[in-house]
């Protein structure tokens, strides 16, 4: 199964992914944000704080995404 062994965020409400694979590239967290769920992430402070959740990412507050929904939307660098 494939995971996302790095982030880093970035401005505009993006983050830098790598993938186990080698496959890297930029994801759009923005969408995600209208949803009620992930309305934290409006803050950047907050923002910054993304991290490896399991296969995915996530936020101290639990929002998290899976490699699933990154792969997705990846822009890739």
């Amino acid at each position: 199964m494939k995971k996302v062994i790095s982030v880093s965020p970035l401005e505009g409400k993006k983050v830098a992914v790598v993938f186990s694979d080698g496959i890297s590239g930029i994801f759009d967290v923005a969408p995600y944000i209208r949803s009620e769920f992930f309305k934290r992430l409006e803050d950047d402070h907050y923002f910054k704080q993304v991290r490896l959740f399991f296969s995915g990412i996530g936020w101290p507050d639990g929002q998290d995404l899976g490699p699933d929904t990154i792969e997705a939307d990846l822009q890739t660098t």
